[in-house]
């Protein structure tokens, strides 16, 4: 990109991303030093449109960041959780696990159900409120560096660049924005975390990263259906034994329930539809009654790190630091990841003031890597850190029961059973031919209950220009044909929950799993709400989600 002539802007410190992790290394900035000058980029048209999660948020993050935030009126945290369902869901039943089964860390009292979206906006009020300049809309794409190697900044995106990736008569060259310490926390999969992760070997000696894909829906439902406060989990059916994976219903305030479904992307059977089953799901006895009579108000997809303590890369680099789920700092069986990504931010921030205060720049912050296993962020993670691998070589029931006992363990001893297991292969790799496995034959959508991927992403508010680039970069589009269609049967055409990807015949008829036909492979990109499934599971590791032009993707209110 240097060949463009671009402005550039100077600044204390630059942080990419208005999550949790990204606003809360901004406030805590301003509040050890005011007169840090600190931007936060948000690739998002406005802060939270991008954000999406369960949510139940555990709030020792945000009490160590805002103490006294429970006095203010203007907070988002209006439902605390009342009760605890925890079910195991069969074909035509389902059984309730006794609470007192559970080990104490899996109990949600005293958090919170809210919209994390909603959460970052109000954090993004308070950050402003300190002088912190907040750019939405401005994706960061690339990372600049000094001659040493340091990092000293990064790149927006250009805007107004023709799909054919000429100038149009709009176009505009991004800004450079230099800062003597950059804060990387895009979320999961982020394009500049893997730039980095790659660049400075951060993943050295760390278990490869895993990944789930979660679905949720937003309804208003009946009122004799709601429950304000309720919090369900459940796992079992319609997942088989094999295929990890759980859901979630959320009662919110004023008749809102989300429902939510995750998918651990491990799983092997390229037929199979995160999606589909997610649908599947809601028709459960137990999960049915409390959508009728009601109104699905919104639809969305986000990854999420399932990797923990194994997984997590280096987290400093010469010039800056990665922080929340651009590290992957979620809880896997608390389904939680904002309270540690809350922390992570303040720890980083709090290396960096003094880093500055000392007169330091463009160099490495080794405290935050060097102490983060020992804080709350790593005494979170650890005694949870076995509960992925068993749930991935024993499956669900037996998996499940050895991670419940191995936390158990941690809780009363503060030892494992099992010391550290590793993951094993990446997600990628974990998918097999088509040929070990039968389709899966999924019911048709009521319309009612039940939907299609194009009428869900609808909701979802995403829009993207037809006109620019396509953000969603197949690398080798022989290697597609040859491996991803003829070897997996087009599995694209199920991972991705917004119906992006298509094989098509000459005619231009589905044929994601017609073997032995001329087949073209279709990229719907106006559909992507930047899940990044695909950048994750695709088995040759063929496609690279990089950012669209600025502000475009899916606008999610209340999610």
């Amino acid at each position: 990109m240097s060949e463009v002539e671009r402005e550039s802007m100077e600044f204390d410190v630059v942080i990419v991303g208005a999550g949790p992790a990204g606003l809360s290394a901004a406030i805590r900035l301003k509040q050890l030093n005011p007169d840090l000058s600190v931007v936060v980029l948000e690739k998002g048209g406005e802060v939270g449109a991008h954000i999406l999660s369960g949510a139940v948020v555990d709030p020792v993050g945000i009490d160590r960041l805002l103490p006294g935030w429970r006095e203010e009126g203007d907070h988002p945290f209006r439902t605390p959780v009342t009760d605890d369902h925890f079910l195991v869901l069969g074909p035509a039943g389902s059984i309730r696990v006794p609470n007192f089964l559970m080990p104490p860390l899996m109990s949600n009292h005293g958090n919170y159900i809210v919209s994390l979206g909603n959460v970052c906006k109000w954090l993004a009020g308070k950050a402003e409120a300190l002088g912190v300049e907040i750019y939405p809309g401005f994706a960061a794409v690339d990372v600049l560096h000094d001659e040493a190697g340091a990092v000293t900044g990064v790149v927006t995106g250009d805007m107004g660049v023709e799909r054919d990736t000429s100038h149009g008569p709009n176009y505009q060259p991004g800004m450079a924005l230099l800062g003597k310490y950059v804060l990387v926390g895009e979320g999961v999969r982020g394009s500049l975390a893997k730039q980095l992760i790659a660049k400075f070997d951060l993943g050295a000696g760390r278990d490869p990263q895993k990944f789930g894909i979660g679905l949720k829906e937003l309804w208003q439902v009946k009122p004799e259906n709601h429950r304000p406060g309720l919090v369900q989990h459940s796992f079992g059916w319609p997942l088989n034994a094999g295929t990890g994976g759980g859901s979630f219903l959320y009662h919110l305030e004023d008749n809102l329930v989300a429902v939510g479904f995750v998918v651990h992307l491990n799983y092997k059977n390229p037929y199979l539809s995160p999606f589909e089953e997610f649908q599947r799901f809601k028709t459960h006895p137990a999960i049915r009654g409390t959508f009728e009579g009601g109104k699905r108000l919104s639809y969305g997809a986000r990854a999420i790190t399932e990797g923990g303590w194994q997984s997590v890369p280096k987290l400093t680099f010469p010039g800056g630091a990665l922080i929340g789920c651009s590290a992957g700092f979620v809880n896997v069986p608390r389904i939680k990841g904002s309270h540690n990504a809350v922390l992570s931010g303040m720890q980083a921030a709090e290396h960096v003031a003094a880093a500055i205060a000392e007169g330091r720049s463009h160099d490495e912050i080794s405290g935050y890597e060097e102490n983060w296993r020992g804080t709350a962020i790593g005494k979170d993670l650890k005694r949870v850190r076995n509960v992925k691998p068993l749930w991935s070589r024993f499956g669900t029931f037996l998996g499940v029961g050895l991670g419940a006992v191995d936390m158990w363990a941690n809780t009363l001893f503060g030892v494992s059973l099992f010391g550290t297991l590793a993951h094993g292969k990446t997600d990628a790799a974990s998918l097999e031919p088509a040929a070990k496995h039968k389709k899966i034959a999924y019911p048709k959508a009521d319309g009612v209950l039940t939907f299609d991927r194009l009428s869900s992403v609808f909701l979802s508010n995403t829009n993207h220009d037809e006109n620019e680039p396509v953000h969603l970069i197949v690398k080798d589009m022989e290697l597609q044909k040859r491996s991803e269609h003829d070897v997996y049967a087009g599995p694209s055409s199920r991972y991705c929950p917004a119906g992006v990807y298509e094989w098509v015949d000459a005619d231009g008829n589905p044929a994601a799993d017609r073997m032995g036909i001329d087949v073209r492979f279709v990229i719907n990109a106006q559909n992507c709400v930047h899940c990044k499934t695909c950048d994750i599971k695709d088995p040759n590791q063929n496609i690279n989600w990089v950012p669209p032009q600025g502000g475009e993707g899916p606008v999610y209110i209340n999610m």
